[in-house]
C-alpha cells in the first residue's frame, strides 16, 4: 500500500486580514478556511496578499510572506534597507515598521508570553509595559541605528559576502548592512571576494579600536591573504576540531563596561549592541542593590561582566562565584577578574557544577542563561538557596516567562521587570527581571 504524497502549499497565495504579532518576527493571520498563517513583512490590522513559503496540506500552520499590502497600517514605512523584504535578507524583521511601533510590538510579545507561560500581567510583573531604546537609538522613521558590532557574513559559491535569507542557507549578497556598527562597516568585508570561505564573522569592539575577523573555510580550502580597509586581527575555525585559532594579531578584543576593560577571546560572547553591556549592568545592579560583604553567584557568567560589577560593589569582605561552560570564556573571566581575590570562576554546566560546590545559601544571584533558559531543575536549585534578590537577564521572553513560572513554584515573585530594545529592526528584545522571596511582597 503506497503512501499518498502530501501536497506542498509553497507558492500558494491568500488574501488575509493580519492579526496580532507573534513571538518570532511575524504576525498571525487565518485563511478563509481557518488555516493559520505566520506572516512576515506584515503589521497587525493590515490586509495583505500572503504567499506561502513553508508548509503542506497537513501542516498545523503555514509560514508566509506579505508580498502585496492591500490596506496598510499607519505604522508602516518603506523599508530603509534595499535588502529587506520578502525573499531577501533574513537579518531584520521590522524594517517596514516605524521605530516606536517596533518597540510596541516587542512589548506586546513580552506581555503575551508572560500571560500565557507565567500567568502574569504586566502589573504583576512590576513592568510598565514599555520597551526602552538604548541611548542614542531613538531615531526618526527611515533612519536605522548602526548597532551590530558583530556580523556573521555568509559567502556564496562565487566568494561574495552576504547574509542568509530567512530560514534558508541561500545567501543574499549585499554591499552594505545598515545595522552594522561603523567599526564593522569600515572593514569593507563586502567589497572583496572570499574564495574558499564559508563564512566570515566581523567584530568591532566598543571598548577599544580592536577589530577582528574569524574565517570559516570550506573543506580543503586555503586561507586567503586578508587585506581590509582597517587594521584587523585574523582567526580561523579549524576544519578538524571546530576550534578558533589565531592566524595573526591578537586572539582577543578588548571591550569596556562599568569602568572596567574585559578581554573577550576567540569570538566569545559579548553583548552585540555597543550600549548593551553597560545598560544591563546598571539595570542588574539597580535591581539587586548589592551590600558590602554579601555572597553572590554569577551563572552563565561568560567573560565575567556581572561578576566584575558585583565584586566592585561587594567590597573586600564579599565573594562571587561565577560558573561558565566555555573553556576560553573561563580563561578570559579569570584574567579579567584576577585583581579580585574573592572571585572564583568554575568551568562547566551550571546544572552540574552548582550542586558540586556545596553552596547552600547565597545573598544574590545573577543568571544570564542561553536562549533556551535555565529550566525547571536549575531554577528549583536556585530558589532553594534563599537569595534575597535574583536578577534574571533574558534574551528570549518565552524562556523568561517559563522560568518565572518555575521560580514562583520555588517561592519567588517578580519585583520588577524592565525591557530594552537592544536589537533594533529585529524581533529580539532583552529583559531584566528582579525577583525576591514571595513573602516579602505581601
Amino acid at each position: 500500500m503506497q503512501n499518498t504524497p502530501v501536497a506542498s502549499l509553497v507558492g500558494e497565495e491568500y488574501e488575509v486580514e493580519v492579526g496580532p504579532v507573534a513571538h518570532g518576527g511575524h504576525c498571525i493571520a487565518r485563511t478563509e478556511e481557518g488555516r493559520v498563517l505566520f506572516v512576515r513583512h506584515a503589521l497587525p490590522g493590515e490586509r495583505v496578499r500572503a504567499r506561502v513559503t513553508e508548509g503542506e496540506e497537513t501542516s498545523r500552520f503555514l509560514r508566509a510572506d506579505a508580498v502585496e499590502v492591500l490596506e496598510a497600517s499607519k505604522d508602516r514605512i518603506e523599508a530603509p534597507c534595499p535588502f529587506a523584504g520578502p525573499g531577501k535578507c533574513g537579518g531584520c524583521d521590522w524594517q517596514h515598521a516605524k521605530p516606536g511601533a517596533q518597540r510596541r510590538l516587542k512589548g506586546e510579545v513580552i506581555a503575551e508570553q508572560l500571560k500565557r507561560l507565567a500567568g502574569l500581567t504586566p502589573e504583576e510583573a512590576g513592568w510598565d509595559g514599555t520597551v526602552v531604546p538604548a541611548e542614542g537609538d531613538k531615531l526618526p522613521a527611515g533612519e536605522v541605528p548602526q548597532w551590530r558590532t558583530r556580523v556573521q557574513y555568509a559567502v556564496d559559491a562565487e566568494g561574495h559576502a552576504g547574509l542568509r535569507r530567512h530560514r534558508s542557507h541561500e545567501v543574499e549578497v549585499i554591499d552594505h548592512c545598515m545595522i552594522a556598527a561603523e567599526g564593522v562597516s569600515e572593514l569593507g568585508i563586502e567589497k572583496r571576494t572570499w574564495e574558499g570561505m564559508a563564512s566570515i564573522e566581523a567584530i568591532a569592539a566598543t571598548g577599544s579600536q580592536d577589530r577582528q575577523v574569524i574565517l570559516t573555510p570550506r573543506p580543503g580550502a586555503r586561507l586567503p591573504i586578508v587585506e581590509l580597509d582597517k587594521p584587523v586581527s585574523v582567526l580561523r575555525v579549524g576544519e578538524k576540531d571546530g576550534g578558533v585559532h589565531r592566524v595573526h594579531g591578537r586572539p582577543f578584543v578588548r571591550e569596556r563596561a562599568d569602568d572596567r576593560t574585559y578581554r573577550v577571546g576567540n569570538g566569545g560572547f559579548w553583548q552585540v549592541h555597543p550600549k548593551a553591556a553597560q545598560t544591563l549592568v546598571l539595570a542588574v545592579m539597580q535591581g539587586l542593590l548589592p551590600r558590602k560583604g554579601e555572597m553572590a553567584l554569577d551563572l552563565y557568567c561568560g567573560v565575567g561582566l556581572f561578576a566584575g560589577a558585583l565584586a566592585d560593589r561587594l567590597g573586600e569582605t564579599g565573594a562571587v562565584l561565577g560558573i561558565e561552560s566555555g573553556k576560553r570564556a573561563v580563561e578570559d573571566a579569570r584574567h579579567n577578574l584576577a585583581d579580585y581575590p574573592r572571585v572564583r570562576i568554575e568551568q562547566g554546566k551550571v546544572e552540574s557544577v552548582l550542586p558540586r560546590t556545596g553552596i547552600t545559601d547565597v545573598d544574590l544571584i545573577v543568571l544570564d542563561p542561553p536562549r533556551a533558559g535555565a529550566g525547571r531543575d536549575t531554577v528549583r536549585h536556585l530558589a532553594a538557596l534563599g537569595a534575597r534578590r535574583i536578577a534574571y537577564v533574558a534574551c528570549d521572553p518565552a524562556a523568561l516567562a517559563r522560568d518565572l513560572a518555575y521560580f514562583r513554584e520555588g517561592g519567588y515573585r517578580v519585583r520588577t521587570l524592565r525591557a530594552f530594545d537592544l536589537f533594533p529592526m529585529t524581533h529580539h528584545v532583552e529583559c531584566v527581571a528582579i525577583l525576591e522571596p514571595a513573602e516579602k511582597g505581601r
